[in-house]
Formats: C-alpha cells, structure tokens, sequence
C-alpha cells in the first residue's frame, strides 16, 4: 500500500501510520459505492392498476436497455440537459410520433407540462375565460366533479348534466342537456376511470364560437380521436401512454395567450408554446418514456389497430360479467361501458375481499374497485395483453364455479 493511499485512509495525515495503524489498514477494505443485486424473478405480476397503469414489456426493455448510457451518449436520460441535443431530440420526436397517432393538425400545440391533469382543471379557465364568463361542465363521474368545483375559482361555471343521482352509469344524450349559448367552452371528461363510463361520440357546443374540451387521461391514444374537434385534449400520462409526472395538452393555437392576470407562470399555455415545453426543466425521463409508448403503438399499426385489440379484450372480460348469470355485475349502462377500465362487483358483496385475495395469489393484482365506489375494477389500458384478460376471465369462472 503506498503512502498516498495511506495518507488518504488515515484523514491526510503525512506521517508513517504505527504499527497498530497498519493492522488496521490490512483489515480495512476500500468503500465500495456499489448497489447490490436485488433478488428479482423472470415472472411479473398480470397488473390491473388504474394508475400508474402496466407498461409494454417491450417499451421497459428497450428503457432499461438505454438506462446507463442513451444511444452512445455516455450517460442516461435522466442526467441528460433538458436544453442539450440529446434531450431535445428526444421530445421533438415524441411530439412527432404523437402528431402522428392522432393526425394533429399544423394549428394545434403539443405541450408535455407537470401536475397531472387536476392541475389543469385549474389552467384551463384561467387561460380560456375571464372571472365573469359561462362556461357548461358535462359531469359523468368524480373527475367531471372536481373539474367542475375547481372551475368556479376562476370563472362562472354550470353543470349542464350530472350522471350523479344514478350512481355515475350514464352518458347522456346530446339533446338531453341545454347548453349555454354564451359559454366559453363545453367541458367533459371522456372516460371516468372510477365509475368506468365512455363517451363514444362527442356534443358540439352551442356557442358557434364556444369549444369543447375533454379529459382523456385514461382513454388516450387507446382509440383514434378527431383532434379537429376538439379545443383543447389534455390526459396525464400515467395510465396509457407513460409513467407519473407528465401531463400532455393538446390545444388550438388560437387559444393561446389570452390567460387571465392572475395566472401563474406555471399555468400560462402562452408561457409554454413558446418555449417548446422547456420553459423550466421538464420531467425528462418521462417524456422519454412517452415517446417509447407513442413508438411502439406506431410499430403496432396505429390507433386503429390498437382500438380494434382493446375493443376485442373489453369484449372478452364484459361478456364473461353479463353471462355469469348475476354473480358478477357491472353497473354501467352497456352502451357507454369503458373500453379501459371495468368496475364490476359480486352478488355476494361478503366475497369481494377473498376475490381480491385469491386473484392476488395467481398474480393477478390491483383488481380493488375505488375506495369511493367499492367492488373491483379491471383497467385493462394498450398495455394489458389478451393473456391477462383471459387468465381473469377464466379465474372469474373457476371462482364462481366454487362459490355458486
């Protein structure tokens, strides 16, 4: 051992180490700021989370394949400059893809911001109204409910329908509500991942220079979407296309930069179209993450195809409910069932819990309904393969089978 390294082990100090010292030294191993292998298996749980929801499997390995050192970078994404060429190559080509999922036109922005999509409750009215105008909020579950409460902050609000006193099971008809001639926009969300009800058309709003504005956290890009018309789209990332933390918004140019003084920096679109989503550091590793999925759901054949499997996999797990002769039950009207996320409960509500418990051990987690609802619930998201659907149909029928 030199003396370098000695006087190094021993604080800096120059001197020759005792012979005491170097006993110690002999027995002393160097700091290793290694982490050690955790105890892994090759099996993964089948992952029916409402959010953060399952990712693809390809889009985790192709992560964790780039996790150390992105494409000869010589460092990962997460210690990458958000302004450096690296990272901005990564986010232009997110946008890109997503451009072309949706067919967004040349007159609309991308942003990729933070706060989920609660915090946009807030953004909206604050960058589309004044304090005094109108605006209509269509309310089919608890998301249109607190879209609708945080609107009244800073604008004049007005439930035009609520699904509530049925339990949030509906969809109404268009000409089942009377919209404000005056409102600034038409406010929906287009799928309640609670209560698991879909609109599957959308209302044009009465005022010829009103514009509708939907919530599409949980059923984004799982099926094509006339982004045309549409105002604004805005859904957080972290049940079909990413992980937690980021927020997409997908709004008309026009819109933009009319936000109300009081607005803060953090909420104003204006602030955001103009600096490309980079007016702070945004939450990189997500972005990144995104552009994978919008990568893969190209690779798969677009929108269309990715509808079609999710459209087959809905089918499988509604039919298994409805034949089950009233053992499993789900409440919501047929016609608007959600094609992502599935509440349904038991006839015998005492075998909720052993039902959670059994699926746990066959892998099968996450499947606990809302704590504001009860009963269970399947998100079955673009990232739930057939197979897993399956696997719950078919336990679903062993489970009764033993219980009937």
């Amino acid at each position: 051992m030199s003396a370098s390294t000695n006087s190094l082990l021993l604080g800096n100090q120059t001197h020759l180490p005792s012979l005491k010292s170097q006993s110690l030294l002999r027995l002393t191993k160097p700091l290793s700021i290694r982490c050690a292998a955790s105890s892994t298996t090759t099996e993964r749980v089948i992952n029916f989370a409402a959010g953060p929801a399952a990712l693809p499997e390809n889009v985790l390995l192709k992560a964790q394949s780039d996790l150390y050192n992105w494409r000869g970078s010589g460092m990962s994404v997460m210690e990458m400059s958000h302004r450096g060429k690296e990272f901005l190559s990564i986010i232009q080509k997110a946008e890109s893809d997503l451009r072309l999922l949706l067919h967004i036109p040349p007159d609309y922005s991308v942003l990729f911001l933070q706060g989920g999509a609660t915090t946009q409750f807030a953004a909206l009215p604050l960058n589309l109204c004044n304090p005094e105008d109108p605006v209509d909020y269509v309310v089919t579950g608890s998301w249109g409910d607190k879209a609708f409460k945080e609107a009244q902050k800073y604008c004049n609000p007005k439930v035009v329908w609520s699904g509530k006193a049925e339990k949030y099971t509906k969809v109404p008809s268009f000409d089942g509500f009377e919209q404000n001639p005056h409102a600034k926009y038409l406010h929906l969300c287009a799928n309640e991942t609670i209560h698991g009800v879909e609109f599957k058309d959308y209302p044009v709003p009465k005022n010829p220079n009103g514009v509708l504005i939907a919530d599409m956290s949980s059923n984004f890009c799982s099926k094509p979407v006339d982004v045309s018309k549409f105002g604004v789209i805005y859904a957080g990332a972290q049940k079909n296309v990413g992980p937690s933390g980021v927020t997409i918004v997908i709004i008309r140019k026009d819109l933009i930069g009319n936000a109300q003084d009081v607005t803060p920096v953090m909420l104003d679109y204006k602030i955001h179209d103009e600096n490309s989503s980079l007016y702070n550091t945004p939450p990189c590793f997500g972005i990144y993450m995104c552009g994978l999925v919008f990568d893969d759901l190209l690779a798969q054949g677009g929108l269309k195809e990715v509808e079609k499997k999710n459209q087959r996999k809905a089918k499988i797990l509604y039919d298994a409910i409805d034949e089950s002769r009233g053992f499993f039950r789900c409440p919501v009207e047929k016609s608007v069932r959600s094609l992502m996320n599935v509440p349904f409960t038991l006839e015998k509500a005492e075998l909720e819990g052993e039902f959670i418990k059994e699926a746990a051990k066959e892998k099968m987690v996450q499947l606990k309904g809302h704590r504001s609802v009860g009963g269970m619930r399947a998100s079955i998201y673009n990232a739930m393969p057939l197979a897993g659907v399956e696997k719950l149909v078919a336990f679903m029928k062993e489970f009764q089978a033993r219980h009937t």
